[in-house]
């Protein structure tokens, strides 16, 4: 069915999660409904506080930092100009994402999908959530979080890091970066092999699934198929947020001392003393 066939059946009113019909219409290819509405509202405020916070000291985008409130703070609110600007900021993007994610299953369910997108976005929100909310809770203050800039969001990952010595012995850092690097590579493989049968040179065919199957087996001895392929991605994808999250969290609010010292443990196991 050609596009604009369908989009005839699928631009119907009904099928919204919140709001009825209210915003429930297109804006040329856009869906807007209600979660449309509010994410333009929270991200328009969000972007303005930050050019307005930008605006006291530099408009240089690399010297730009809206820092979070000073430790002193606590958990409490921050006067606007001591950390109080990052506060809002941060409520703009959490709601700017989690309506975005929301606006996703709305379309979906109106598509009559299911909803592995806005889950997957869900992720993504849950990372983001962790730096700046959950994280900061655990340790009893807002200014655990990290500054909005670029320069200086750099130098507090690279802080945050020195703080436990060797970071990338962190074995949750050890799991996401896995994942990351092994997403990489499977949709590198992926894209790589789809244009190899739907790409042919000029005068040649296109291929079909079994050359991408057939491909796999005989390089590898096996193939994961077409549709095991984006649950792998999937996974991949999910994990490497999800263990990228974990790797922070527990720094800080459940080990303060270097990372290193962590593995203490795999020099005791007995297996090192046997027949010692």
């Amino acid at each position: 069915m050609a596009m604009l066939d369908f989009e005839k059946k699928y631009r119907v009113r009904g099928g919204t999660l919140l709001g009825g019909d209210l915003f429930d219409f297109w804006v040329g290819p856009f869906y807007v409904g209600i979660f449309g509405v509010l994410t333009a509202i929270f991200a328009a405020l969000g972007t303005a506080l930050i050019i307005y916070g930008a605006s006291q000291d530099t408009f240089n985008v690399w010297q730009i930092s809206i820092a979070p409130p000073d430790l002193s703070y606590g958990l409490a609110l921050a006067p606007l100009n001591e950390g109080g600007l990052w506060q809002i900021i941060t409520m703009c993007a959490l709601g700017a994402f989690i309506t975005w994610a929301l606006r996703q299953a709305e379309i979906s369910k109106k598509l009559g999908m299911g909803y592995h997108v806005p889950v997957a976005f869900g992720v993504a929100i849950l990372a983001y959530a962790t730096l700046v909310v959950f994280r900061p809770l655990l340790m009893g203050a807002w200014g655990h979080g990290f500054p909005y800039g670029i320069l200086s969001h750099l130098d507090w990952v690279s802080n945050v890091g020195y703080q436990f010595l060797h970071f990338h012995y962190n074995p949750a850092h050890m799991l996401a970066v896995t994942f990351f690097f092994t997403t990489t590579l499977a949709l590198a493989l992926h894209g790589g092999l789809i244009l190899s049968v739907t790409n042919p040179k000029k005068g040649e065919a296109v291929k079909t699934a079994e050359h991408e199957n057939t491909f796999f087996r005989d390089i590898i001895g096996y193939s994961i198929g077409s549709l095991g392929i984006h649950r792998l991605g999937l996974f991949l994808a999910l994990n490497a947020g999800f263990w990228s999250a974990v790797c922070i969290i527990i720094s800080g609010p459940f080990w303060t001392r270097g990372w290193p010292e962590w593995w203490t443990w795999w020099l005791n196991v007995p297996i090192w003393t046997w027949g010692g």
